[in-house]
C-alpha cells in the first residue's frame, strides 16, 4: 500500500504526517479518510482548485493528468510544474510526498 508523506502545514498538520492508502485512491480522499481535513469544495468533481497541492516526490505513481485537471489547475493560488488536484490524483503503486500550498482561491472554507 502506497504512503503520502505530507510536508508540514500550519493549518492541515502542523507536524507533517504520514498516511497509508490502496492504490486507487485519490490523494484527496486519503488525506480525508486519515484526519487530513483538506478542502475540497466541489466535492472532488474537478470543478475548483480548492484541494491543490504540489507533489515533491513521486508523481510517476500518480495517475496521468486529464485536460479537465489541466485547465482548471491554470486557476490554482501557487501553481508549480508538479501541481495537481488532489482529487484527480489517482496513487499507483509507489509512495508520494506532497505539500498543500499555504493558501487557495476559497473566500469561504468550507465544513465538509
Amino acid at each position: 500500500m502506497p504512503v503520502i508523506k505530507i510536508l508540514p502545514h500550519a493549518e492541515y498538520c502542523p507536524e507533517g504526517k504520514s498516511v497509508s492508502a490502496p492504490s486507487g485512491t485519490s490523494i484527496c480522499e486519503a488525506l480525508l479518510d486519515n484526519g487530513v481535513a483538506i478542502e475540497h469544495a466541489c466535492d472532488m468533481v474537478c470543478a475548483c482548485t480548492t484541494c491543490h497541492v504540489i507533489v515533491r516526490a513521486g508523481m510517476r505513481s500518480l495517475s496521468e493528468m486529464e485536460e479537465g485537471e489541466e485547465d482548471m489547475l491554470d486557476r490554482a493560488w501557487g501553481l508549480e510544474p508538479d501541481s495537481r488536484l488532489s482529487c484527480q490524483a489517482i496513487l499507483g503503486q509507489a509512495d508520494v510526498t506532497i505539500e498543500i500550498p499555504k493558501y487557495s482561491i476559497n473566500h469561504a472554507k468550507e465544513n465538509h
